[in-house]
């Protein structure tokens, strides 16, 4: 009798430990997931030498209504040399792409950055524009912002657009489609800052100046990385 209970009590606590050792593996995957795809397809992106355009917006809607096999890529596709691909504004309404990173994404304007449940829906459909900055074509400070989320067990639940921000330099192209006209930004800069710094969402230009903010480091909320970009001369 006494053999079997102690049978139990060690099987109850193999279950318990193979059960957190478990949980602990998905979280990490569920982590890092998004991050560690991203990082694959760039790092595939530039030994293939892939190359993105941007579709014509007066387009946008006759694309879209052509077969919906026209974006599947396959395994061996990924692999093929001097790709060229054009990206689709998701919404010609408004709408960021970055093709230095293949990042396209929706924007959701007017998100009140200060309401988090507001925010965090916002991010779960693509990239939040923050209430109360401008908008492209008006002269002041545009702010945007993807991948926060309220804990770091959550971040694969949210768009994955801004996880290669970090891989912008200098002169780098953004371009942002608002009301089916594109605006083209050249970053200059930027900066790794606490989640606290807010006082940079509500920064005055008397230019077109965009920010863009992602948490840091990928798949963490640790801190916040700001991209800076100014508007190119037409």
């Amino acid at each position: 009798m006494r053999k079997n209970s102690e049978y139990f009590k060690v099987l109850i606590l193999r279950t318990i430990g193979n059960f957190l050792l478990f949980s602990s593996i998905f979280m990490i995957i569920k982590t890092f997931y998004q991050p560690i795809r991203e990082e694959f397809r760039f790092f595939i992106d530039r030994i293939t030498e892939k190359k993105y355009t941007i579709s014509d917006v007066n387009n946008y809607q006759n694309i879209n209504q052509q077969s919906p096999n026209i974006n599947k890529i396959t395994i061996v596709d990924l692999f093929k040399k001097n790709q060229t691909q054009t990206l689709i504004p998701e919404d010609p309404y408004f709408s960021i792409i970055i093709p230095k990173i293949g990042a396209n994404a929706k924007i959701i304007p007017n998100v009140n950055a200060g309401e988090k449940q507001e925010y965090l829906d916002s991010l779960q459909q693509g990239v939040a524009h923050t209430l109360g900055t401008s908008f492209p074509g008006e002269k002041g400070h545009i702010f945007l912002f993807a991948h926060s989320t309220d804990y770091f067990w959550n971040i694969g639940n949210y768009n994955a657009v801004f996880y290669l921000l970090y891989k912008l330099e200098k002169n780098d192209n953004i371009t942002i489609v608002y009301q089916g006209k594109r605006y083209l930004y050249k970053v200059i800069g930027s900066q790794i800052v606490n989640p606290s710094q807010v006082e940079y969402v509500s920064r005055k230009s008397n230019k077109e100046f965009l920010t863009l903010q992602t948490c840091w480091p990928p798949g963490t909320t640790l801190k916040r990385l700001l991209v800076y970009a100014i508007r190119a001369s037409e």
